[in-house]
């Protein structure tokens, strides 16, 4: 066995600095303004629960728990899962805490999840969610009203025009039950072209078969029924209402039918906004009214919507047109030891006038300047004996290479 660590990452996780690092400080930073404008608390949670909260809430017989999920035995012989996404978390700290006293509430939540999947453009094993959930309104209201905070944060974001919202409605428990039945009849008379997936689909979660990739499955698709076909009147006269509030609101969205969430659970509207410039990872923000889920927890009967956002589709969206925006660097060169002496209270001067302030322990001043030049600083402060005896420095602007003898109190005006 070789001493010798393997310092590569682990495949399908990678680490994040520099430019992606600051995008991803941005896309946080703007998802606490639009949560804070519209009223969402922040809610943190565990990135580890009991295997039963993923397994149970995601289908046990579903790709994600069946292929995806990182299960494991800890210490004391119970099952965890690392959370392959929030909602199911949220609503188990939403019950374990008494919070459904207190409805309607709204959460936002973000940090990693974990699945372990084929990693592709945009897509890892660890990566990284924005998490809303609007808890105990009923009413279409409160979905016209999340999927224009995901439009909203999208504009923010300066990416409104590279995507695209697709909407959609599974209806009612009954306008889905009388769909699974016609589903089920038409494609029981394919089933030998089915994929295989499909096939075990077939017998546990028909409608899961829409959203197949597989060319043969889309091609007996075409010809399926429609969902739309099987709505109650109240399921199609909620779907017009999410439409026509959307409309009013200049939010435009195409009509997606293939938009399905297999479990039952989940009712109403379903949404993803999408783009074309991720490859097959397409989707940016898929979200959907769950109004089943606290009940099927061993809650009460609560309403709610919710949505998630890769953080790290996000960012491959942004990336290319994406300029720092870290303040301007001003770095010391003091020459000479009493400079050098006088450049931790200079430092901590500029730093209290809010300057972004940086040094190196180096007498040599040319080393000095290299070193700003790498760390991209925009001006030096430059400084000896002669400087400190007038109180003044010499400031350089590192683009322009114009020089300028200041004060400290003048300084703030000249970068």
């Amino acid at each position: 066995m070789s001493d010798k660590l393997n310092m590569q990452p682990v495949r399908g996780v990678r680490d994040i600095f520099g430019l992606e690092m600051e995008l991803y400080t941005k896309i946080v930073k703007c998802a606490y303004e639009i949560a804070g404008l519209n009223n969402y608390s922040e809610l943190m949670l565990p990135i580890f629960e009991f295997s039963e909260i993923f397994h149970r809430t995601l289908g046990e017989s579903s790709d994600v728990v069946s292929k995806e999920t990182y299960t494991f035995l800890d210490r004391d012989k119970t099952s965890i899962t690392l959370r392959p996404e929030f909602t199911a978390g949220m609503v188990r700290s939403v019950i374990s805490n008494g919070l459904t006293q207190s409805l309607p509430i709204k959460y936002f939540s973000h940090g990693p999840v974990f699945r372990h999947e084929r990693p592709q453009k945009a897509r890892y094993r660890q990566f990284y969610q924005l998490n809303f959930e609007s808890i105990g309104v009923a009413e279409e209201y409160a979905d016209i009203e999340i999927i224009a905070l995901a439009y909203d944060l999208l504009t923010a974001l300066g990416l409104k025009d590279v995507v695209s919202l697709e909407l959609s409605s599974i209806g009612d428990l009954e306008s889905r039950s009388n769909y699974k039945n016609l589903l089920v009849s038409y494609l029981s008379k394919y089933e030998s072209e089915l994929s295989e997936d499909s096939k075990v689909r077939l017998q546990k979660n028909p409608l899961r078969i829409l959203d197949s990739k597989d060319e043969s499955d889309r091609k007996i698709l075409t010809s399926a029924p429609k969902i739309y076909d099987s709505f109650t009147k109240q399921a199609m006269d909620r779907f017009e209402s999410v439409k026509d509030g959307l409309s009013n609101l200049g939010i435009n969205f195409i009509i997606n039918p293939k938009i399905v969430r297999g479990l039952d659970y989940y009712t109403h509207t379903v949404f993803e906004f999408t783009t074309n410039k991720l490859g097959a990872s397409g989707s940016v923000i898929a979200g959907g009214r769950y109004d089943g889920l606290f009940e099927m927890m061993g809650g009460p009967r609560v309403p709610a919507i919710g949505f998630g956002s890769g953080i790290d589709r996000l960012c491959a969206l942004l990336i290319g047109d994406f300029k720092s925006t870290i303040n301007k660097l001003i770095f010391l060169v003091p020459i000479g030891d009493k400079a050098l002496l006088k450049a931790p209270e200079i430092a901590a001067k500029l730093r209290n006038l809010k300057l972004r302030v940086d040094y190196v322990y180096h007498q040599n001043p040319s080393k000095q300047m290299q070193k700003a030049n790498k760390l991209g600083a925009t001006h030096t402060l430059i400084f000896g004996d002669e400087e400190l005896s007038m109180d003044k420095f010499k400031l350089k602007n590192m683009e322009t290479g114009a020089e300028n003898i200041i004060t400290l109190e003048q300084i703030i005006n000249c970068v």
